[in-house]
C-alpha cells in the first residue's frame, strides 16, 4: 500500500523534502499536473509526509476520502481546463519558490467532493512514464 497525494495538493513539496525514499515528485507540466506523485513502487509506507502537508492532501491509498467533508476555505486543484477551476491560487513551496496554479477553485464549509479519482491519476502519472523524468 503507498499514499497518494490527492488534489487539495498546492505544490508545497514539504512532502519531498522529508521523503526518506525520495519517491515524491512535481508534475511536469503544471497544467497537465498540477500535484506532487508517489511512486508506488518506492514508497515504504513510513508516512513522514503526511504531517508535513500544509494542506492535509496525502491520505493512505485505502483511506483517501470519498466524500471528502470541506471545513471550507481549502482549495483543489485540477487540469487546466477542468470545467468549475476557474481560480487561480499564487503562493510559495516549502523553499520560498513562486507557486502558481490556475485551475483551482475553492470548497465551501459542508461540500463534499470525491477525491478517489486522485487515486487513478497517480498511477496515470507515472504509467505515462513521467515520473523521475518530470524532474528533467
Amino acid at each position: 500500500m503507498t499514499h497518494i497525494i490527492t488534489s487539495l495538493c498546492l505544490r508545497d513539496g514539504g512532502c519531498k523534502t522529508v521523503c526518506p525514499v525520495d519517491c515524491i515528485v512535481p508534475g511536469k507540466s503544471v497544467d497537465k499536473w498540477p500535484l506532487y506523485y508517489i511512486d508506488a513502487d518506492t514508497c515504504i509506507d513510513c508516512g513522514a509526509c503526511v504531517p508535513e502537508c500544509p494542506f492535509a492532501a496525502i491520505f493512505p491509498e485505502d483511506e483517501v476520502p470519498s466524500p471528502y467533508k470541506a471545513k471550507g476555505g481549502e482549495k483543489i486543484s485540477a487540469p487546466v481546463g477542468t470545467a468549475g477551476f476557474t481560480e487561480t491560487y499564487d503562493g510559495t513551496d516549502h523553499e520560498g519558490n513562486a507557486v502558481h496554479l490556475t485551475a483551482v477553485r475553492t470548497l465551501q464549509a459542508g461540500e463534499e467532493v470525491d477525491l478517489q479519482p486522485d487515486i487513478a491519476s497517480n498511477s496515470g502519472f507515472f504509467k505515462e512514464g513521467l515520473g523521475y523524468k518530470a524532474l528533467d
